[in-house]
């Protein structure tokens, strides 16, 4: 079973680091072909569409991984109880974008040439929403090499969507190439749902009975799948209140306003991005770990639950504490080598060791969602924002400038990982 994990881990980071690199040369092909125009419109774009996908998926992924893991003799009614979920979704994000394409374009982002686009949105979610109902599937069987090929082709298949299309749209307008850019996932997704469709079992036979979804496991998938969406919304707002409070108050105390876009344009630019980098890893190791703790947790092995967790953990740390003693004693390498700066030195040095509980913090949460306790992830999720904002506001008025925000993210970090570390030791009694 370590032995699976590590093998899970070993291809899902290997497939990432390709992933990654086809992602930066797509990134590269969008902005020769559409230029910083183009690319201002599609980041403004990216916000929305990112929480529509969330939505789209609701966490599905996750809980139908946890429950495929726990229950492999009910998978058919699983994915098929699955279905509906995301029928009902979709059809209410396709009308809500139809009727209010025109008020986000116009009203919410100010740019009107983003319309078409996100009514493009719309036809792409159910094609998302599908392909993420199989990715899950090959989770909870701890097949991660399906997963990992699938997204590489689909890539693959995108970057030579976008080299084929994007000239064509643009003689139409920016605002047609952009839309075309969001339209043209339903080609790549499409292409990884006929990859993993290729990569499931020939010997299974579907009979009506199974097409039928079952409400009980309804309620199994919406238990582990809306806490597990929920904890992504909240942490979206928590991110959209703080530059609000933080301008607010800073101005209010004295800062001016150069000041403050300066401060904040390093600290989330450059450091912020520098101390997530090691996330890809623990992110990786925590796709892995769901299915092995909610096989263990389910037949009570909670020895085994507790082992594979503490190998999760010490295989976070080995990636985690090298770079935090990078971080830490030689700031300027990792930040002249990326970024071609000095700046912001001061908060990498003090913000590298909280990020150490950071980068374990994934699969402790990845834990509490593989046995059920997506709940008690969320509200830890929920309790860290609420102190997080509070401990800014506070902060704020004291004149320490944007150590105010370093303070408030270590508290909440700090906080979430003890909260989420201690229900987990609870629940496989270690």
């Amino acid at each position: 079973m370590r032995n699976k994990f590590i093998r899970s881990t070993v291809i899902l980071l290997i497939g990432g680091a390709i992933t990654k690199l086809l992602g930066m040369i797509i990134k590269i092909i969008m902005t020769r072909n559409i230029g910083s125009t183009g690319m201002g419109i599609y980041m403004l774009l990216s916000p929305t569409f990112m929480l529509l996908i969330s939505l789209a998926q609701l966490g599905l992924p996750v809980a139908i991984s946890t429950l495929i893991a726990k229950e492999e003799q009910k998978e058919k009614e699983i994915i098929f109880s699955c279905i509906p979920i995301v029928f009902i979704i979709n059809l209410f994000l396709m009308i809500f974008l139809t009727c209010c394409s025109k008020f986000l374009a116009f009203s919410l982002v100010h740019e009107p040439r983003c319309y078409y686009a996100f009514l493009c949105m719309g036809f792409v979610l159910p094609f998302i929403s599908i392909t993420s109902i199989l990715r899950g599937y090959f989770f909870g069987k701890e097949q991660m090499f399906p997963h990992v090929f699938s997204c590489i082709i689909e890539d693959v298949v995108w970057l030579f969507t976008l080299m084929i299309g994007i000239p064509y749209f643009l003689i139409k307008g920016i605002e047609y190439a952009v839309a075309f850019i969001i339209l043209s996932n339903i080609i790549s997704e499409l292409t990884s749902f006929i990859v993993l469709f290729c990569f499931l079992p020939k010997h299974i036979k579907i009979k009506k009975y199974d097409l039928l979804p079952k409400w009980n496991t309804i309620k199994k998938i919406l238990n582990i799948s809306l806490p597990a969406t929920g904890s992504r919304f909240i942490g979206s707002i928590g991110y959209f209140l703080e530059p609000i409070i933080m301008t607010h108050v800073l101005l209010q105390v004295g800062y001016s306003n150069q000041f403050i876009v300066n401060e904040y344009g390093i600290l989330n630019g450059y450091i912020i991005p520098m101390l997530t980098m090691p996330s890809f890893f623990t992110m990786a190791i925590s796709q892995a770990l769901i299915p092995v703790i909610s096989k263990s947790y389910g037949k009570k092995d909670y020895r085994g639950a507790k082992k594979k967790l503490s190998l999760a953990i010490l295989l976070s740390f080995i990636i985690g504490i090298p770079i935090t003693f990078l971080f830490i004693f030689y700031p300027e390498v990792p930040l002249q080598i990326i970024y071609q700066t000095q700046e912001g030195i001061p908060y990498l040095k003090v913000l590298a060791p909280i990020f150490l509980l950071h980068y374990i913090q994934a699969p402790l949460t990845a834990a509490l969602q593989a046995m059920e306790q997506a709940k008690i992830a969320m509200k830890g999720t929920l309790l860290g924002m609420i102190l997080r904002t509070i401990i800014l506001f506070i902060c704020c008025y004291l004149k320490i400038g944007l150590w105010a925000l370093v303070i408030a993210l270590s508290s909440n970090i700090i906080f979430v990982t003890l909260h989420q570390a201690n229900y987990v030791r609870k629940k496989i009694k270690c």
